[in-house]
């Protein structure tokens, strides 16, 4: 059969208020952005003359503003998982003027199978090649993409001309079984395919195929800046003692890493420290360093959900594509984030903290205990799991009117029975095999910025003698400080 092809405009009003939307790619890579900004228009036209429409979404992560800020800023948003960063999506659920709910990334497509969330209507998928008989070949993120696919009544398809079809080759598209027949995912390396090229399926499902020609909106990076390049040169420094001592095999682990500038600075430092051998990575997310990494011979392999990475280093990729097709894989996310994979493999794991304690609980996704940032993503899924699990974070932020490290989180994503390292410009806090109290001065001693160091051992001078020492009465009043002032270093306990 022919292709449907047809324009964003037209594609827009094949999807109904009350629709549940799919979409594909994994942060901006790979995310749709024509037809979600036209749904978007066609939102707002209704609104003005008095009509409802909203839409249910799902995605991979976060995506593009052409996707997320578009809907959010039309109101065309009812409900949105998992993982996002849209300031304009951000205040649309912190205002709840639209529902949020966050989940573990490698959750997600297994739940909506399982029938756990309201089954997807439309599917919305980038792609750099579609044929009549329904092979759809992404472009630089898979995202939830293959079971969006299968699961819903109607495929769109924005054909990106950006996006080369010589990126066919570079997917391995797998979904796995569900229980009780679910056996092992056969990944056992991270260069193993295990799966196909492209997603497949009944072409009479296709119900659009519209022609875009627009580059991924992933960001630059910020420059490495003193302090992340300080973070990422004691996280070497402790994986180069953790190898020498015996604690990591003599031909290193797979390294996972988070997203953001921390995270491809960490990368850096690891590729150049020439006491850590070269490397492969199973993750979520490649970034900027890995591309450079990979080129200079640091990093062997990178399995990964997504290409995240900017304009030109994408072109890099697109240019060599014959040296890069065989050193990359892109996978779904249950795949990349697949919890018994990094355990089974032995991942060295290194994410990003917004706020921890002084006894190794991380928040990852609330400001205050409130006010929801961007989500917990694939954290959760790579450190229960890890062999060893990293945690970084800048000591302070604001210019220090913030210290990331206060007595108790103001909301828990990562308990103290997960997180095995919390390192910062300052140093490194090993936290594994030590007490609550030991911990916290650990954490206080080589974590904590030095003008916050008196008034944390302060906090714990008014705790009574316990297995694991709170005041409660004091406990949220470094937060409570911030929200009045502005400045956490006028706190008086």
């Amino acid at each position: 059969m022919a292709l449907p092809f047809m324009t964003a405009e037209e594609a827009a009003r094949l999807v109904k208020d009350g629709d549940v939307v799919g979409m594909g790619g994994f942060t901006p890579a790979g995310a749709p952005k024509d037809v979600p900004t036209a749904i978007a228009n066609m939102a707002e036209a209704l609104h003005a003359e008095g009509k409802p429409f909203k839409i249910g979404i799902y995605t991979g992560a976060s995506t593009g503003d052409s996707c997320d800020g578009a809907l959010a800023r039309a109101h065309a948003i009812s409900f949105r998982t998992p993982y996002q960063s849209n300031k304009d999506l951000r205040t649309e659920l912190n205002n709840q003027q639209a529902h949020y709910y966050d989940m573990h990334l490698s959750e997600l497509a297994q739940n909506l199978r399982y029938g756990f969330l309201p089954r997807p209507t439309v599917a919305i998928i980038e792609a750099c090649q579609v044929t009549e008989n329904g092979e759809i070949v992404p472009t630089a993120g898979v995202g939830i993409a293959p079971t969006i696919a299968r699961m819903a009544d109607r495929i769109i398809v924005e054909l990106n001309a950006a996006m080369p079809e010589t990126m066919r080759g570079m997917h391995d598209i797998y979904e796995p079984a569900d229980p009780p027949v679910r056996r092992e995912i056969p990944v056992y390396t991270p260069s193993d395919r295990i799966g196909t090229d492209c997603i497949k399926v009944n072409p009479k499902k296709i119900v659009a195929v519209v022609r875009t020609n627009r580059p991924n909106e992933v960001g630059k990076f910020t420059p490495i800046d003193e302090v992340t390049a300080k973070i990422g040169a004691n996280v070497a420094s402790f994986l180069e003692k953790e190898l020498l001592e015996g604690r990591i095999p003599s031909s290193f682990l797979p390294i996972q890493s988070g997203v953001g500038n921390v995270a491809n600075a960490v990368l850096g430092e690891l590729g150049e420290n020439k006491h850590i051998p070269p490397f492969e990575m199973y993750t979520e997310v490649i970034q900027d360093s890995v591309i450079g990494l990979m080129k200079e011979g640091r990093i062997k392999f990178a399995s990964g959900c997504s290409l995240t990475i900017g304009a030109d280093k994408l072109q890099d990729i697109i240019d060599h594509m014959d040296f890069f097709r065989d050193k990359i894989v892109l996978r779904p996310q249950e795949i990349s984030n697949n919890p018994e994979v990094a355990r089974r493999m032995g991942l060295i794991t290194i994410n990003t903290a917004l706020e921890a304690d002084i006894y190794g609980n991380i928040n990852s996704t609330h400001v205050c205990g409130t006010k929801m940032m961007n989500g917990i993503g694939g954290s959760g899924d790579f450190t229960r799991n890890a062999y060893i699990s990293i945690y970084t974070t800048p000591s302070t932020a604001k210019g220090g009117a913030i210290s990331s490290i206060v007595p108790m989180v103001s909301h828990v994503d990562h308990s103290e029975h997960s997180v095995k390292v919390l390192i910062t410009e300052h140093g490194i806090a090993d936290l594994r095999g030590k007490s609550p109290v030991q911990r916290a001065q650990e954490i206080i001693n080589n974590c904590v910025d030095p003008a916050y160091r008196p008034m944390m051992q302060e906090y714990l001078s008014k705790t009574k003698l316990a297995h694991t020492q709170h005041n409660l009465g004091l406990a949220f009043a470094m937060h409570e400080e911030f929200l009045k002032s502005g400045d956490m270093r006028n706190t008086k306990f």
